[in-house]
Parts: C-alpha cells; sequence; structure tokens
C-alpha cells in the first residue's frame, strides 16, 4: 500500500516540491505542470491521511490553506529528489529505450499492464 502510493508520480512531485518548506495549494497547481485541480486535491488528502503532509488553514479572506512535510515525510526527501534527479537525467535514454524497443517490436503502443 505505502509502496503503490509512493510509486505515484504525482505524490513524488508534491513531495518534492514540499521539501523546501510549506507551499500553498495554487502554487503546488502553477508549479506541477500537467496536474488538474481534482488530482492534485486527491493526492494531497492521500499523503496528508498516510501523515507524510500536514494541511495548514489560516482564516484570511480567501482562505489560505498551506502544505508541508511532516517528520515522517520529511524522512523521504533524499529519496525523492534522488529519484526524480534520476528520472530528469535519464529521461532522453529511456525514451530512445522505448523507440527502440516499439520499433523492433513493432508496437504503436505500450504493452498492457499484464505484459500482453
Amino acid at each position: 500500500m505505502v509502496l503503490d502510493r509512493l510509486a505515484d508520480k504525482w505524490a513524488l512531485l508534491i513531495l518534492d516540491h514540499l521539501r523546501s518548506g510549506p507551499v500553498r495549494f495554487n502554487h503546488l497547481r502553477r508549479d506541477i505542470k500537467g496536474i488538474s485541480q481534482k488530482v492534485l486535491s486527491q493526492t494531497l488528502k492521500k499523503l496528508e491521511r498516510d501523515g507524510l503532509i500536514s494541511r495548514a488553514v489560516f482564516p484570511t479572506v480567501p482562505v489560505t490553506v498551506e502544505y508541508a512535510l511532516t517528520d515522517l515525510g520529511r524522512t523521504l526527501t533524499d529519496t525523492v529528489a534522488a529519484l526524480a534527479h534520476w528520472a530528469e537525467c535519464n529521461m532522453e535514454e529511456v525514451l530512445a529505450a522505448q523507440a527502440a524497443y516499439d520499433a523492433r517490436c513493432g508496437a504503436a503502443r505500450p504493452a498492457s499492464p499484464a505484459g500482453g
């Protein structure tokens, strides 16, 4: 269950963005390219439920909501940063491997999760 949560790309990106301190919801939405408001909200709730992030609400107009890593969430920062860095550094190689595989196997789309 925990690995399932951490294998989610949005969860990893959110945790990585919270590394430097508390961040507001709209700031996360702007900074994480491609994430919808709904998916961001759902992922934040899951991470909060898992005890990895905390949510603070401030009585401003409009209401301000900030998210931060908990002590437990901070134990993941080095691992998440290393994984994000690896992905950035190796993205071209992975894309090239996928293209080579697709050309070799005649695959126009990725294989199904069952491997077929």
